[in-house]
C-alpha cells in the first residue's frame, strides 16, 4: 500500500484541518491533513492538501469529492505534483531589484 498526496482546492478560507479530514475520512484512512496558510496573517491561502493510505482511496476520494460544494465554494481535487525546489534567492522586493533594466 503507497500513500497517495491530494491537492485540494478552492477551500473556503474558513476551513479548518478537522473539517478536512472528515470529509476525506469517509473515503478511506487519512495518513496527513495540511490547510496551507500565510506566514504573516495565518489566514488560509484557500488550498491545502490531504494525504490518503492508499492509492485506491486517493482514487475514490478525489471521484467523491471533487466538486463538492462547501460554503458556496466548488472544491477541486486532484493528485499533488511533487514540490519543487525552491531557490535560496527567495522573493519579495529583492528578487525585482535583480532584474535587468530593459531600457524601459
Amino acid at each position: 500500500m503507497q500513500k497517495q498526496k491530494l491537492y485540494v482546492g478552492s477551500l473556503p478560507y474558513r476551513t479548518t484541518e478537522k473539517e478536512l479530514k472528515d470529509i476525506f475520512s469517509q473515503y478511506g484512512t487519512v495518513v496527513d491533513v495540511k490547510v496551507i496558510t500565510d506566514r504573516i496573517t495565518g489566514q488560509s491561502k484557500g488550498f491545502g492538501f490531504v494525504e490518503m493510505a492508499s492509492e485506491k482511496e486517493a482514487q475514490d476520494a478525489i471521484a467523491g469529492v471533487n466538486g463538492f460544494s462547501i460554503d458556496e465554494r466548488t472544491l477541486v481535487v486532484s493528485l499533488a505534483r511533487p514540490q519543487q525546489p525552491r531557490s535560496e534567492e527567495g522573493g519579495g522586493w529583492q528578487q525585482k531589484s535583480r532584474r535587468p533594466n530593459r531600457g524601459y
